[in-house]
């Protein structure tokens, strides 16, 4: 599966707000599953990243997020919940834009509530990586890039900008 198919910064598609996703389409979700698991796979091939994607970065505007971390999951519905006043600083990066960087604020812990692809309800208790990560996708979700996020105008930076620092 190319990349093409994944929705970059600047597209309108990018900025609309999600539906739910009904149980009764749960029977049908596999072949998006599957698109989602080959763009991000394509991804990681290119850009050595890429840990999650949300529906609405192919034009999909449904409630669903892929995970692919240790064992690839569907997030389906989910809901943040619990965020705490405490706040982590990140160099925020996107699949929609993945030559940029952009420095974010996100809360340090919360919880996400979810459907699983079996239509089992699901409660995680996240923080730090995990956390700002699902944040992340929850905002794709609501039609919110990181770029809106920025915590000042000079919160972007290029990607070789950012390899370069962190060696």
């Amino acid at each position: 599966m190319s990349l093409d198919k994944l929705l970059l910064l600047g597209d309108p598609l990018l900025y609309e707000q999600s539906e739910r996703l009904e149980l009764s389409e749960l029977k049908g979700l596999k072949p998006l599953v599957k698109k989602l698991h080959e763009i991000l796979m394509a991804f990681r091939k290119k850009y050595g990243a890429g840990r999650a994607i949300a529906a609405p970065q192919i034009g999909i505007h449904k409630r669903l997020i892929y995970l692919n971390i240790e064992k690839p999951q569907v997030l389906i519905n989910p809901v943040l919940e619990n965020k705490s006043s405490e706040t982590i600083e990140v160099w925020d990066d996107c699949l929609s834009f993945p030559e940029l960087f952009v420095k974010v604020k996100r809360h340090k812990r919360c919880a996400i509530k979810f459907t699983d692809i079996k239509g089992h309800s699901q409660s995680w208790d996240i923080e730090d990586d995990m956390s700002e990560l699902l944040q992340h996708e929850c905002d794709h979700l609501d039609g919110i890039l990181a770029t809106q996020r920025a915590i000042n105008s000079k919160s972007f930076k290029h990607r070789a900008g950012i390899y370069t620092r962190i060696k």
